[in-house]
């Protein structure tokens, strides 16, 4: 099926409504960065697709679906990863229990709650609560959760496809509870031979912790390599 088109001032993008495949990434926009489809849905089968091919839902809840590939890509090698001074001792203190799975839909929600610094709204609407939560059950969704006096203070979540992860969103209701929440995932992660974590965009954070920016071709030949790797392919359970 041949794409309709939306134009924009910068471009145009493909309509994927119906059974349109994603097009290809050079097609992805400069303007905003990535922006290469809108329309479709957030079925499991097109989602799954859209991670093995390095693209990613995000749009606000007043805005058609808004699919991305920006480049550069910023991504985290487990073993980049750093860990500051001021987390080293916090999590020396072992304030928090980290666990992984036990509250996906709190941690999804939590993070559709937070407000965070200009941003009106979210784009974690109940339609994309919905749908993780579908991929969580069917074993590519998980979450890492801290935990203090029995209460889920912070946490993030991310999709995993093989040996690699995507990582969405956190939150935390007391300080430094996603710092440890998502060290325990990094070191999770990393024990399952997980090799690639995407972060997406570039923050200052994001670079604090160890991530880097890659260009998109580099990414993708990664993230081809990594998703088909059979050994560590989901299997539908949880690890």
């Amino acid at each position: 099926m041949s794409h309709a088109y939306y134009q924009l001032p910068n471009g145009r993008v493909a309509c994927i409504d119906g059974d349109c495949a994603f097009p290809p990434l050079e097609n992805a926009l400069l303007e905003p960065n990535g922006l290469i489809a809108v329309g479709g849905d957030l079925s499991m089968p097109r989602l799954l697709a859209a991670y093995r091919k390095g693209i990613f839902p995000w749009f606000s809840d007043d805005e058609p679906i808004l699919w991305w590939s920006p480049n550069p890509r910023m991504v985290l090698f487990p073993a980049d990863f750093k860990i500051s001074a001021s987390l080293g001792k916090t999590l020396k203190k072992q304030k928090f229990e980290v666990r992984f799975n036990t509250a996906f839909r709190k941690v999804i929600s939590a993070c559709s709650s937070t407000l965070r610094g200009g941003q009106n709204g979210t784009w974690i609407t109940q339609d994309v609560v919905n749908a993780y939560c579908a991929l969580h059950e069917a074993g590519y969704a998980i979450s890492a959760e801290a935990w203090l006096d029995g209460q889920l203070v912070g946490g993030c979540y991310g999709v995993r496809i093989g040996r690699m992860f995507y990582g969405e969103s956190m939150f935390h209701h007391i300080t430094d509870a996603s710092k440890v929440a998502f060290a325990g995932l990094v070191k999770h992660l990393e024990a399952q031979n997980i090799a690639m974590i995407d972060c997406q965009m570039k923050t200052a954070h994001l670079a604090s912790l160890g991530a880097r920016e890659i260009n998109r071709d580099e990414f993708i030949t990664k993230l081809a390599l990594l998703c088909n790797n059979e050994p560590y392919a989901n299997t539908g359970g949880h690890t």
